[in-house]
């Protein structure tokens, strides 16, 4: 039958494309590159604490009058994962949602950080390390989970899959938030980022009321963009812990059987040609200047890349199927 135009989901399983045009843009690919562009050659002017995380963190005032947050891991690690997961994000055609971001090597005598020497002296940073700068936005709120997330989970039941029969009747704003929900679980099942929804999930069994606090990690443009933050857990550390977090990350999978026709057809794509691993790889060294800094996937961390968007694809395939 032809589609009901007033209808949010298309053939039963996409969002429909009125809905998707109504997605706040997030960070525009040219606005990113120009920013990149620009922090890569600036000098840093001052390091302040406060506003970007752990107390290792700094808000870095630039020569060129943007902020970032410079994120130093406690282990390299964790830059990697920032790094990877900014890039996996692009491969499946959801950058936009995530701050800009890039490597930088921390170098007291270096043109980069010489006006800032005495700063780094009380950082602790070892000279040589890799650190994240990551495009500072102003003006971020708090996100709580929406239904079915943060209904169904805080009440103690099972997650129920958010499907086109439920929604019916919300309004736009609410179906808009939706679809960009619906990107950020299947991207943080692909990186097994434990470190947003599924550290809450894994709280209610101490805290009954945490679902209707802040999702970690996740925050909103004034524009009502959702923006995902601070994905150092993914791909490296999340693929390390993968036994104690999965538990939670699958049923959370499971729970999302609406997409963006978009998204799905790039996982379609990585599982038929089987090719998730090469592609990051391909798009990690074409962009990150300092990528051999730290390195890419080992040889097991990529096949367990590959094995769970496969999963993905399979999962789309149930909800088709339904």
């Amino acid at each position: 039958p032809p589609a009901d135009t007033a209808s949010p989901v298309e053939r039963g399983i996409f969002w429909s494309r009125e809905l998707e045009e109504q997605v706040p843009p997030g960070f525009a690919a040219e606005e990113a590159a120009a920013w990149l562009s620009a922090a890569r050659a600036a000098r840093v002017s001052s390091l302040e604490r406060g506003g970007c995380g752990r107390s290792s963190n700094r808000l870095a005032r630039l020569s060129d009058g943007s902020r970032a947050c410079v994120r130093y891991g406690i282990n390299p690690e964790q830059i990697q994962g920032e790094a990877l997961s900014y890039h996996l994000a692009g491969v499946l055609g959801m950058q936009e949602r995530l701050p800009p971001m890039t490597l930088a090597l921390v170098e007291a005598r270096g043109r980069q950080w010489e006006p800032v020497r005495e700063e780094l002296r009380g950082s602790h940073w070892a000279e040589g390390a890799v650190v994240s700068l990551t495009r500072w936005v102003d003006n971020l709120t708090a996100v709580v989970a929406p239904a079915p997330w943060g209904a169904e989970a805080g009440a103690g039941r099972r997650l129920q899959p958010l499907s086109a029969g439920e929604l019916g009747g919300l309004p736009p704003s609410q179906l808009v938030e939706l679809v960009q929900w619906s990107d950020l679980i299947l991207f943080d099942y692909l990186t097994a980022n434990f470190d947003r929804l599924v550290s809450n999930l894994f709280s209610l069994q101490w805290d009954p009321r945490v679902m209707r606090r802040a999702t970690s990690n996740l925050l909103r443009a004034p524009d009502g963009g959702l923006v995902f933050m601070d994905n150092e857990a993914g791909l490296v550390h999340g693929y390390r812990l993968l036994a104690m977090w999965d538990p939670y990350n699958e049923p959370l999978l499971r729970s999302v059987c609406v997409f963006r026709e978009g998204t799905a057809r790039r996982v379609a794509e990585l599982h038929r040609r089987r090719s998730a691993a090469a592609e990051l790889r391909r798009r990690y060294r074409a962009r990150e200047p300092l990528w051999a800094r730290l390195g890419f996937l080992s040889e097991r961390q990529a096949e367990l890349l590959q094995a769970r968007v496969d999963f993905v694809h399979r999962h789309i395939a149930h909800c088709r199927a339904q």
